[in-house]
């Protein structure tokens, strides 16, 4: 078995679906206000409104995001006016992480893995 989707629920899906293509480099377009996909390969990555208002202070949920180097995204995201809550720092199991998160407050995870 083996996760299929990561669906985050937002009440704007444009303004949600923009913020992770810009931050994963993804380069499409889509004016859909009620489903978006952002990652198609592997485990999908989507948005969507089912209609019901949300309350937009997710703090109970967090993805993590696998990148080649940690320092450079993080100027990266610095530039792209990203606000982050912890910059690059070695956790105690190995990976280097930063810490920041999307519109609707959901929590983000860049992170380096590293081969001691």
């Amino acid at each position: 078995m083996r996760i299929g989707e990561v669906c985050i629920e937002t009440n704007d899906v444009i303004k949600i679906a923009d913020f992770y293509r810009k931050i994963l480099k993804i380069f499409e377009e889509c004016n859909d206000k009620n489903h978006q996909v952002i990652i198609k390969e592997g485990t999908a990555l989507t948005v969507y409104n089912n209609g019901k208002v949300k309350n937009n202070e997710n703090e109970n949920i967090s993805i993590a995001f696998t990148v080649d180097d940690v320092d450079e995204e993080y100027l990266r995201l610095l530039n792209l006016g990203i606000r982050i809550l912890e910059a690059p720092k070695v956790q105690p199991w190995g990976a280097k992480n930063m810490h920041f998160c999307d519109p609707d407050g959901n929590h983000i995870y860049f992170r380096s893995l590293r081969n001691n």
